[in-house]
């Protein structure tokens, strides 16, 4: 069932270089408001990395962050099943609040719908709650609003859009960002459990536009169903990165793995390139994604996490440490690499791809 010709994000709808066109006009005014404040108030990194963290006086720093899920919400109403949703936005919020080094502590939820379906309010209920438990937080407040005529979906009466907004508290000491990474800083990959909650465009242009899939049709390689797959909850890193924070390692970066893959390791601040010599085994989704579409390692790697959800970047001789916490929190962790001085750039040495700005290249 393998397409001709290969199969890419934007053919699935999703149209990366005019995203970031449409980005950086709306940053040309927003960034203005960084210098309306001044000492309390006043913002400490520049927008665009994975949380910004605002000063509240006396050393202490409130991490913000917010995101959605997309459109893993149409797999939802396909499979009529909205009861783990939740978690992927909580998933989607704290894991970038983390990336600062700030302990997550508290989300708003807001909930569009076309109808205000209390059977659909109830599940969504349900996998908030369970997220806000396993990331340690509270949900605080949110709002619902009934936008009939601009809410589209898969299941009349279920459409509806789902987004949080995280914050988190972190000395403003003890900011991470990347500013300290050195060369041979190591590479440490945690692992993801699937698709998480980016790439699900092209994952369902790919299965239901060119294979022709249908939402329950099983595969012998993923053991379930293709909805069950695609609808498997985002991990949530908080508990096996809290403890390696409290830990008192030495963590240079915390880099949430999701769209971009890991391109993200360019986000931090410090003039680096990384080298990623090892990858594990990616789940089989990623494979049969690969196979049924077409799709060249450069747009796999771009989109998708190909098994790998959050890296942490510290010095040689604390990576074994970061890697039994993970162990010990039951997520596989695999020492993927290192940092090299130079340029922002990510090799990745297994694939031949060498990646820069917003695309990978093969070398």
């Amino acid at each position: 069932m393998k397409s001709q010709e290969s199969v890419t994000y934007t053919e699935a709808g999703v149209d990366t270089a005019k995203e970031e066109i449409a980005l950086q006009r709306l940053l040309f005014h927003v960034q203005k408001s960084l210098s309306f404040r001044k000492g309390i108030g006043s913002v400490k990194l520049n927008i665009g990395y994975f949380a910004n963290v605002i000063d509240l006086g006396q050393g202490i720093g409130l991490a913000v962050s917010a995101d959605g899920v997309g459109t893993k919400i149409l797999i939802a109403q396909m499979m009529d099943k909205y009861d783990t949703i939740g978690i992927d936005c909580i998933a989607m919020n704290v894991n970038d609040i983390l990336c600062v080094g700030a302990e997550p502590i508290s989300m708003l939820d807001y909930i569009a719908v076309c109808d205000p379906n209390p059977h659909l309010m109830e599940e969504i209920g349900k996998g908030l709650a369970k997220g806000a438990e396993i990331a340690n937080i509270s949900i605080s407040g949110g709002e619902i609003a009934i936008i009939k005529d601009m809410i589209k979906g898969e299941r009349r009466n279920h459409e509806f859009d789902l987004v949080g907004t995280a914050i988190g508290k972190v000395s403003l000491d003890k900011v991470i960002a990347g500013q300290n990474i050195r060369e041979r800083d190591i590479i440490i990959g945690l692992r993801s459990n699937g698709i998480h909650s980016n790439g699900l465009s092209l994952a369902r242009h790919i299965f239901f536009n060119i294979a022709h899939t249908g939402i329950n049709e099983y595969f012998d390689e993923l053991g379930k169903t293709i909805g069950e797959e695609l609808l498997e909850p985002t991990h949530i890193y908080v508990p096996e990165i809290m403890e390696m924070i409290n830990s008192n390692l030495d963590i240079k970066a915390l880099i949430h793995i999701t769209g971009d893959g890991f391109l993200n390791l360019n986000r931090v601040k410090a003039n680096v390139g990384f080298v990623l010599e090892y990858l594990p085994e990616a789940q089989p989704i990623f494979p049969l994604l690969q196979k049924l579409g077409n799709v060249p390692d450069e747009e796999m790697f771009l989109v998708f996490n190909m098994g790998i959800g959050f890296c942490v970047i510290l010095p040689e001789q604390e990576a074994e440490a970061a890697i039994d916490i993970a162990r010990k929190h039951k997520v596989d962790a695999f020492r993927l690499g290192y940092v090299i001085k130079g340029e922002k750039k990510v090799i990745i040495k297994p694939k031949k791809l060498m990646g820069q700005k917003n695309q990978f290249y093969k070398y």
